[in-house]
């Protein structure tokens, strides 16, 4: 039954005390000591010097997960199994990478926004277009995605009016992101805490019902049942004659495009380095390796419940009435379908992790386009004479101005038609390569000029553009044999979307280097930026637990191959 009973409730109505509470005595606590500190931007924006490792690492997942993983992810689960997972456990690795390589650099040379790197290494008319996409970007297709799915999920749980859902959503986001970064960092440790109890006890429960439906009990019996009867749906990497090969495509999870999605998704995206910028080193590096671990537990609470799902749809424990059938068997139904089988106070809990995953999501996007607008375009363009105290004001009216916008455009953008994992790749995959290929040469290659960084941005676009709709004007059958093309519904062979962004990288950063070096050679001078090897070296501690989370991706790959 689509409904929440009393004790639920009261479960939920618990967390949204604790965590208004607990933001409400940090922002008190922040201005009570100085009164000065409230309006010193960096501390608003960066919560510079105040985020333990614990919470820049708890800060980080509750900003990453939100309802595209609860919701998108465990209905991949459904559809296709373990693989999914690969955006997760890849993830890991990436944010080793970002910890040793790109942290360092942003830190060193004093780098607290995107735009701001780009105009610090490139110059300012590259910096100001990428900030207005960035903008628009994160309004129109993260802010949007983010706020319609939590609802669509909250209304079918609790049986709320869509509507309400939307502006209650934003309304609590709003509240937790006006206080600042320091209060969504530090909240955001309750908001894990609450995704994680809650989406375990989702899993166990799933799990267990998969168990008793054949008369055993225990979630080890119940996973041992899943692994008989859903075999195909514990294989991590498909081969070409597999349906869901368009979507993950072979190696290529393991050496190809996943990389750009993730290295660009963690080291180059203001929503996600903004947690550790605040930092000092050590701190931030130790958050960035907590934030991993924690990455590898996800896969168990949003991905193992859509396997269970798809199971007991198998036993016919579930059936059209809950995902529909035919053309109209709806994936994206199978968290929502589990969490209103779990028993009074559980649902509750979970239905209180959805709420955190989602929230913390919104309090952090909208915290780094109101960090956007006012460092990158107000100060810059609007009022570069503003105090610290305005900048703090116009960051504030930012948020707010960029909820209602969200709430406003989301119910008209088909997001639930298109699926929103789906949707959030499809809009940030046309640009992801090129941005990437700026950010690497930027810190790597001080030769990179600013045409060439303008060649990435604008033509990365266009190329994947072309990529997207080459098959409709030619024959790209010639690629099947590596494993660069697959057939769809219509016979038509389509390059996979991680390869595309694969090609269109690659001839991003070869155009790049031909400019550079022709511009180079004609004296053109560009702005290298602080670099030197004693930056990457890390901690033994540091280092221990890269390997020790190295060792566990390879052990699971390899069981799961």
């Amino acid at each position: 039954m689509n409904k929440l009973d009393t004790i639920d409730y009261i479960v939920f109505f618990v967390y949204f005390i604790i965590v208004s509470g607990y933001g409400i005595w940090i922002y008190r606590r922040k201005t009570g000591h100085d009164g000065t500190i409230e309006g010193d931007s960096k501390d608003y924006f960066l919560a510079e010097g105040s985020l333990t490792w614990w919470a820049i690492g708890s800060s980080l997942i509750a900003s990453n997960i939100s309802a595209e993983q609860f919701v998108g992810m465990s209905g991949s689960g459904f559809k296709m199994g373990l693989a999914i997972a690969t955006y997760e456990w890849m993830a890991a690795i990436t944010l080793i990478v970002v910890a040793v390589f790109f942290i360092p650099v942003y830190l060193k040379n004093h780098i607290f926004t995107m735009p701001q790197f780009l105009s610090q290494r490139y110059n300012g008319t590259v910096a100001m277009i990428m900030a207005i996409f960035w903008l628009a970007l994160y309004i129109v297709v993260n802010l949007t995605s983010i706020l319609y799915l939590g609802a669509i999920a909250i209304s079918s749980i609790a049986g709320l009016n869509l509507e309400f859902c939307l502006y209650a959503l934003a309304a609590f986001a709003i509240l937790i992101t006006l206080g600042g970064m320091k209060v969504i960092g530090f909240t955001d440790v309750i908001q894990v805490f609450f995704l994680i109890l809650g989406g375990l006890a989702t899993t166990y429960l799933a799990l267990n019902l998969v168990a008793e439906n054949s008369g055993q009990t225990g979630v080890l019996n119940g996973f041992n049942l899943m692994t008989s009867q859903a075999g195909d749906h514990f294989e991590m990497i498909f081969d070409q004659k597999n349906p869901n090969f368009i979507d993950l495509p072979g190696l290529t999870v393991l050496l190809g495009g996943m990389w750009i999605v993730n290295l660009n998704y963690w080291g180059c995206n203001q929503y996600i380095t903004q947690r550790a910028l605040g930092a000092d080193l050590p701190t931030a590096r130790a958050g960035i390796l907590f934030a991993a671990f924690l990455k590898l537990l996800m896969p168990v609470i949003v991905v193992l419940p859509g396997i269970a799902a798809y199971v007991l749809y198998k036993q016919d424990v579930f059936g059209a009435a809950e995902f529909g059938q035919g053309a109209d068997l709806n994936p994206d139904r199978a968290y929502p379908v589990l969490l209103n089988i779990l028993p009074p106070g559980l649902k509750g809990l979970s239905f209180a992790a959805l709420t955190a995953a989602v929230v913390a999501s919104l309090a952090g996007k909208a915290n780094s386009i109101a960090t956007i607008f006012t460092l990158d375009v107000y100060k810059k363009v609007i009022n570069p004479e503003a105090s610290e105290k305005t900048l703090v004001n116009v960051g504030k009216i930012a948020v707010i101005v960029a909820m209602i916008m969200g709430v406003l455009i989301a119910p008209h953008l088909g997001i639930d038609k298109k699926g929103g994992f789906q949707y959030i790749q499809e809009y940030t995959g046309f640009v992801s390569p090129g941005i990437f290929a700026m950010f690497i040469l930027g810190f790597f290659w001080k030769k990179t000029t600013s045409t060439a960084a303008l060649f990435a941005t604008i033509g990365g676009f266009l190329l994947s553009v072309m990529f997207k709709f080459l098959p409709n004007y030619a024959d790209l059958s010639f690629l099947a044999p590596f494993g660069f093309a697959v057939p769809n519904a219509e016979g038509v062979y389509e390059i996979p979307f991680l390869d595309r962004m694969g090609f269109v990288f690659v001839i991003c950063v070869a155009a790049m280097v031909i400019i550079s070096l022709y511009e180079t050679s004609r004296g053109v001078k560009t702005n290298g930026l602080e670099v030197d090897r004693s930056m990457f070296k890390t901690t033994r501690s540091f280092a221990i637990g890269a390997m020790t989370i190295m060792v566990i991706l390879t052990t699971l790959y390899t069981v799961y191959w």
